[in-house]
């Protein structure tokens, strides 16, 4: 009987070693073949621009090609669709924005669970947006924007790039944390938007940094804030609004990777480490600040815990304001 149970104690350690070994190689050895990035967002924006500063980097350090597959279509659904029903091997992955967690409530149905069907692995690049004002308003800082909106209600308009953008939802934000009544105009595109601004058809509206600063500095549009929950490197001068009279308030429109549910937590985390060590190369870092954003990541614990609170914090959003998609 010792004899038996002593031959069973070795052949489980040696099972053991086997696999742990084997998973180990495997590991090492991913990707064997090229990767299938699907972006999904059409060529020629920010999101496609990321991807395109970012692949190269991977697929340097894969020694495999990073195949980019453009999927525009339904505010982001067509490319998470079409990544949720893909293999989960880790040859597959989706790029998105945080409008994924704003669509998780803003569609009633969805062809995909938003929390079942993916797995996050790292965000890569944020993008705080800026808070501009025709210079007419009578408000030279949030406070005062504040204080006006709420002694003349309805009175004050915002310019979006659309009922469900992060455009249109972060100033929403804004409007439930303040207690103020600003009238929504939405608009098929930001630049349709920001011109509306500037020709004073309406009064406010949150673009990207990149888009803002040259009306800035030109002095058509006046800033109050950026949306981030710390100041941005590339308007290191302007405050958060949470510092300038909305405490708490963070908006950032980020990117990020997820990869098909049921994608070994292995690769998960090795997609997770090669990710953030790309977008760590001086080189990397700088082009993405180009597209006016910070390379950023995350572990994906923390992103998976993030990615919740995300959709958590603009499912009472939408539901206040009554969003509906486009």
């Amino acid at each position: 009987m010792k004899i038996i149970l002593r031959r069973k104690y070795y052949v489980g350690i040696a099972l053991v070693l086997l696999f742990g070994i084997s998973g180990i190689g495997w590991c090492q050895i991913f990707p064997a073949k090229a990767v299938h990035w699907i972006v999904a967002f059409g060529a020629g924006g920010p999101g496609d621009g990321l991807a395109r500063v970012v692949s190269p980097a991977l697929s340097e350090q894969w020694g495999q090609q990073v195949i980019i597959d453009n999927r525009p279509g339904a505010n982001t659904i067509v490319g998470t669709e079409l990544a949720a029903r893909s293999a989960p091997d880790g040859y597959t992955m989706l790029l998105v924005s945080s409008g994924f967690t704003i669509n998780a409530t803003l569609y009633p149905k969805l062809p995909y669970d938003s929390i079942r069907d993916l797995v996050p692995v790292t965000p890569f690049a944020f993008g705080p947006a800026m808070l501009v004002m025709h210079p007419s308003v009578p408000a030279k800082n949030l406070k005062e924007l504040i204080a006006l909106a709420r002694a003349k209600p309805g009175a004050l308009t915002f310019a979006s790039g659309g009922s469900g953008a992060f455009s249109h939802l972060a100033i929403e934000l804004i409007k439930t944390m303040a207690h103020v009544n600003i009238v929504h105009v939405p608009y098929k595109s930001m630049p349709q938007g920001i011109t509306s601004v500037i020709g004073g058809e309406t009064q406010l509206i949150v673009p990207t940094i990149p888009a803002a600063l040259p009306h800035v500095q030109a002095g058509r549009l006046r800033t109050l804030g950026v949306t981030s929950a710390n100041r941005s490197p590339a308007s290191p001068d302007t405050p958060t609004l949470a510092e300038a009279g909305l405490p708490g308030y963070e908006a950032d429109n980020w990117y990020a990777v997820f990869v098909p549910a049921g994608t070994p937590d292995k690769v998960v985390n090795k997609l997770n480490s090669d990710i953030r060590s790309r977008i760590d190369l001086p080189d990397v870092k700088e082009r993405i600040a180009r597209l006016g954003m910070d390379a950023r990541g995350m572990s994906a614990r923390e992103f998976s815990s993030y990615v919740k609170s995300e959709i958590a914090k603009w499912a009472k959003v939408v539901i206040a304001s009554d969003a509906k998609p486009e």
